[in-house]
């Protein structure tokens, strides 16, 4: 079996991707692609100060620390959207309970004649 030559991989066209169905795919390429010459860059030694001051201030504590805060704060807004939700449930269910509580006790509830009766 024949060694490939490294230098083949290196020179060799860019494959050829099916073009992007939504923007967010393409904001996907595009970012990947970024990355990948970001990445050469670095290797090379050829990365301009502004991008290794990004990746150097990426890698800091500090910004593991504000990963960390934003990734709580989008749980909490989370659980308080799951709250809102399930009392909007409860209300409903309480309502329901209230008319067939009227129905029981030979009060009309006013809905019903609506569905019957639409002129």
């Amino acid at each position: 079996m024949a060694r490939r030559n490294s230098n083949f991989e290196e020179h060799s066209t860019p494959r050829r991707r099916s073009p992007a169905k939504t923007p967010e795919e393409r904001e996907g390429i595009l970012i990947a692609k970024s990355l990948n010459l970001i990445e050469k860059q670095i290797d090379d030694g050829t990365a301009s100060s502004q991008i290794l001051s990004v990746y150097a201030k990426l890698g800091s504590s500090r910004e593991r620390l504000e990963q960390e805060r934003l990734k709580n704060e989008n749980d909490v807004l989370r659980k308080k959207l799951e709250t809102m939700e399930a009392a909007i449930d409860v209300k409903n269910l309480m309502e329901d309970a209230l008319n067939a509580f009227k129905g029981y006790s030979g009060k009309a509830v006013e809905e019903d004649y609506d569905e019957y009766y639409d002129d």
